[in-house]
């Protein structure tokens, strides 16, 4: 039985409208992935130098594999992405979601209206969905900061729990609850590794 494609509609914010991907995106794509300090929050298999190769087949249909996944527009460009993708079996009540934006439009509230735009969809049309997590690496208070405003609470702190570059770093998980009533409420748990 093949799967059906996912279907991803627009949706529009003040500061961002979040569309499907295509083809002619890679350019602008290409341009704001290609970024050190973009990559350095990134987690492992976003690739750096990030070629127009890349751009290209993520923007021709690759972004199919993350699940549900829009491309951020802003002023008639793709200045990133963001997305999320449910799990399977027992756990599909999860999802874990992503997002990322070129450095020249941080600081300017677009991440946290794309993520807020994509956690009210996902509320709305992914029943199963009762847990949207963020696994951000410690050091990017940004993201933090973007994930917070967007409601997420901080519910884990896990040190030394990924390498980024060859070195062994602590990530957080920030998460957002389709019942806010019965998720962690004495703050962050600290798992061990």
């Amino acid at each position: 039985m093949v799967e059906a494609a996912v279907q991803i509609p627009t949706l529009q914010g003040q500061r961002c409208r979040l569309r499907e991907l295509r083809p002619f995106d890679a350019g602008s794509l290409q341009r704001h992935a290609d970024d050190e300090a973009v990559w350095r929050n990134m987690f492992e298999g976003f690739p750096h130098p990030y070629l127009q190769g890349d751009a290209e087949a993520w923007c021709s249909g690759g972004w199919r594999d993350g699940g549900h996944v829009w491309g951020i527009e802003v002023d008639e460009q793709i200045i990133g992405c963001v997305g999320f993708q449910a799990q399977a079996g027992w756990l599909r009540c999860n999802a874990e979601i992503g997002y990322w934006i070129g450095q020249a439009f941080w600081r300017r509230g677009i991440s946290s209206e794309a993520l807020g735009l994509v956690t009210e969809w996902a509320w709305a049309h992914q029943p199963e969905l009762s847990r949207l997590c963020a696994g951000i690496f410690a050091w990017n208070e940004a993201s933090q900061a973007v994930a917070r405003k967007a409601g997420y609470q901080l519910e884990a702190r896990l040190p030394q729990s990924a390498f980024k570059a060859g070195r062994l770093i602590d990530r957080v998980v920030w998460a957002s609850y389709r019942n806010p009533a019965s998720p962690v409420s004495s703050g962050a748990v600290t798992m061990s590794t």
